[in-house]
């Protein structure tokens, strides 16, 4: 079962984001899914508070290591990755950058647990989704799904030009703190973008 999935991940990684056909996807989808029940996500111990998604050349790469996130977007790759064919909200190959430790893991692995729906992100959550020149940035786990599936959320505080290249940023609000500016979400914001 192993060799199967590694040379499944192996023929997705050489794939990039070209298009697969859908078979192939499926049955790349069923063995996931089956080594992902092998381990249950309460005997891992992961990491659950912060989630990064870049979309780049059509792929979402996603990250759960800020190391990690910060490397990719000065070189545009990771060393080490997972490859999902249509695996995205709307079709789109997910990118799961993977640390050195991580590399070898068939289950455990935060991004993955996450974004799959077996683990939810912690109370105090951070996230970022950079999308065509805009930095979406969160404090809020459910915000940060919603945005996966609807491309938006309801309430939020767009400030043009205060990305670290002159992005705009998008912070993410709910009902309950939409008449207030996001003063610690932006100071959180700038001092994790200031290295």
């Amino acid at each position: 079962m192993k060799k199967v999935f590694v040379a499944m991940m192996a023929t997705g990684l050489m794939a990039g984001c070209s298009a697969m056909p859908e078979k192939t996807a499926a049955v790349e989808q069923v063995v996931v899914e089956k080594v992902a029940m092998a381990t249950p996500v309460e005997a891992v111990s992961l990491n659950n508070d912060d989630m990064f998604v870049v979309y780049h050349d059509g792929c979402m790469n996603v990250f759960y290591d800020a190391k990690l996130y910060k490397e990719f977007l000065q070189v545009g790759e990771t060393a080490y990755r997972k490859t999902f064919i249509g695996a995205g909200p709307k079709g789109e190959t997910i990118m799961y950058g993977l640390t050195k430790d991580d590399k070898k893991k068939l289950v455990g692995i935060p991004s993955i647990e996450m974004m799959e729906g077996r683990l939810d992100g912690a109370s105090e959550f951070y996230g970022e989704i950079r999308d065509e020149g805009r930095i979406n940035v969160f404090s809020d786990w459910a915000l940060f799904k919603a945005y996966m599936t609807n491309g938006e959320v309801p309430y939020r505080l767009t400030d043009i030009g205060a990305g670290p290249k002159g992005e705009t940023v998008v912070y993410a609000l709910t009902k309950d703190t939409k008449k207030t500016r996001p003063e610690a979400l932006i100071a959180q914001f700038k001092s994790f973008n200031a290295s």
